[in-house]
């Protein structure tokens, strides 16, 4: 499946949890112990820390995760991946460039693979997008608000918006979108997602990834037949 290079698209792990897999393993402690929580808290070594981890995520107990952060800057999408993107609503929270309140001066559009890879449509593409943000500049410029004149905005029109989900939000995230048959842009979105978290938090987004990465695949005869690969290009083995 060709992947788009998607230029303008910048991913930035804005902040997190501090130290999210020492309170993920503080987490999955506590429920077990008689102790208090500052004596929990000095007992977390990070060899104890790693080992709660494994065993937390290999018995798929991922409430824990919930009590750890990550918060993203993104930007250079389009509208058809935001839109795709706000579906996620359990442990997420986004805040997006109002189209509402915000006029549009300087268009970027976001033109998928399928058309990019052929000059001509590519042209015919822009030109449609062009049409439409003409519309709407002239609407404006009769005195429409442009919570009005938005209707005619494309949805390749580029976006911004700031994420934030929890660590268990984000395995279920990069499951789904992570996965090939994802469209192209969000996939791409979310696996520069996936390598920043696992910088910040490697133990906990070892094995984070399409839903193939970890065990069987789930879109039965929609397979698009990876399964699971040693050593794919996600870095899982």
């Amino acid at each position: 499946m060709k992947v788009g290079s998607y230029p303008r698209m910048q991913v930035e792990l804005l902040s997190h949890t501090p130290e999210p897999e020492r309170v993920v393993a503080l987490a999955a402690r506590l429920c077990y112990s008689p102790r208090t929580g500052k004596e929990l808290k000095e007992e977390m070594t990070p060899s104890r820390v790693a080992g709660l981890l494994e065993k937390v995520l290999s018995m798929g107990h991922y409430s824990v995760l919930e009590h750890a952060t990550f918060s993203f800057l993104i930007s250079g999408i389009s509208r058809v991946t935001t839109h795709q993107l706000v579906r996620h609503r359990i442990g997420c929270s986004f805040s997006q460039k109002s189209q509402r309140y915000v006029r549009e001066k300087e268009p970027y559009f976001v033109v998928p693979p399928g058309i990019a890879g052929n000059p001509e449509k590519k042209e015919e593409f822009i030109q449609f997008c062009r049409q439409s943000f003409a519309g709407y500049c002239q609407l404006v410029e009769q005195g429409v608000h442009q919570e009005q004149a938005r209707y005619l905005l494309p949805q390749a029109l580029e976006s911004s918006i700031m994420v934030t989900m929890n660590g268990r939000a984000l395995h279920h995230f990069f499951q789904l979108r992570c996965c090939n048959r994802a469209q192209d842009e969000i996939r791409v979105m979310a696996e520069k997602m996936l390598t920043q978290v696992r910088e910040a938090a490697p133990q906990l987004f070892q094995k984070a990834g399409p839903a193939c990465a970890s065990g069987p695949c789930p879109e039965g005869d929609k397979s698009c037949g990876r399964y699971r690969e040693k050593g794919d290009d996600l870095g899982n083995d």
